[in-house]
């Protein structure tokens, strides 16, 4: 049976070859009414475009590239499922590009993988996101860039929570349930996102007159083993807090695994708290009150900003730096003494 061809689509809708390729490319500037026609033929002839010739054609791959480095699972595979939700409907696809943050050849790599592949533009996940040598380089080059969970440098749009406000309504949170003596653990020091957070519980502290002694305070690195290593230190102290907050939740769920090590029922003998509502967070037991972050939702709308950049052309991809705050919300489990 012969393939469909793009002629035999244009024949259907009564345009020229060129309108369907305009359609097919999700170019801009297609009245409605013709792009519907040409839809409802493409359709009903089942007509699928040959992606390699798309791609030559126009000297693009159809590709969004993702940067990331070392990421928490769970929060890599929530943002890829937006990101990917939202380049399926526009024809386009993925391919995702593991960084070294401290590697020196960095920037040049990335740069380099851009160009090679024809990436039409990037996501750009933390702490990637706080490389200012990065961020003006994909400037300068004029890649369409849009940085996800950070504000990045200012000159790219961005997709992002309150992280510190988060931070301070989870530490008022458990100040209400009658904590205060609250240890935290903190973020990834790479990632600007734990500064914001670590601000927010300070904040929330200091204005309930508390004071947050040094060694209340334990550095983790986002991962289960960190936290599980400043849950011990914290559980260790003569005067051990009744409450934690982790930076993330893995390492919360490191701090009830712990507690249930040392027979400390939580969460009569120590409130847990942590940040990003992942799918960790409703499988240990109790279940983990934490900050949602709309991780996939982030994803899908950092991607329909890029492609929008990309339609309107890479020279404008940096016109409208807008910021895009996503709303967050206290989750209320188990761990923390109450379902919401």
């Amino acid at each position: 049976m012969r393939s469909v061809t793009i002629d035999d689509v244009a024949k259907k809708a009564g345009v020229s070859i060129k309108t369907v390729s305009r359609v097919v490319n999700r170019e801009p500037n297609v009245r409605a009414a013709t792009k519907e026609k040409v839809d409802a033929a493409i359709k009903e002839l089942n007509y699928r475009p040959n992606q390699s010739a798309r791609g030559l054609a126009a000297r693009r791959s159809y590709m969004i590239g993702l940067l990331y480095d070392n990421p928490s699972p769970s929060y890599l595979a929530n943002l890829q499922s937006g990101i990917i939700e939202a380049c399926h409907d526009k024809g386009y696809g993925l391919a995702l590009n593991p960084v070294s943050f401290h590697d020196e050849d960095m920037v040049d790599a990335v740069v380099h993988w851009v160009r090679q592949s024809f990436i039409d533009g990037v996501i750009v996940t933390p702490p990637l996101t706080d490389s200012v040598a990065l961020l003006d380089a994909l400037k300068e080059q004029s890649i369409p860039a849009i940085v996800v969970s950070s504000r990045g440098t200012g000159d790219a749009p961005a997709a992002l929570i309150d992280e510190e406000d988060a931070a301070y309504q989870m530490t008022q949170h458990l100040i209400a349930g009658g904590h205060s003596n609250i240890g935290l653990i903190k973020g990834h020091p790479d990632h600007y996102a734990s500064g914001l957070r670590e601000a927010g519980f300070v904040r929330a502290m200091k204005e309930a007159g508390l004071s947050v002694p040094a060694e209340n305070v334990k550095q983790g690195y986002f991962d289960f083993g960190s936290g599980q290593k400043a849950a011990a230190e914290l559980l260790d102290m003569p005067n051990r807090p009744s409450a934690i907050f982790a930076s993330n939740d893995d390492m919360a769920a490191a701090v009830i695994f712990e507690a249930h090590a040392r027979k400390i029922d939580v969460p009569s003998m120590l409130a847990v708290a942590g940040f990003d509502d992942t799918p960790l967070s409703r499988q240990v037991w109790p279940g983990l009150t934490t900050v949602r972050q709309p991780i996939r939702a982030m994803g899908r709308q950092a991607t329909e900003v890029i492609l929008g950049a990309i339609a309107a052309g890479r020279a404008q991809a940096y016109e409208n730096a807008e910021e895009i705050k996503i709303e967050f919300e206290l989750m209320l489990r188990g761990s923390t003494g109450g379902e919401r």
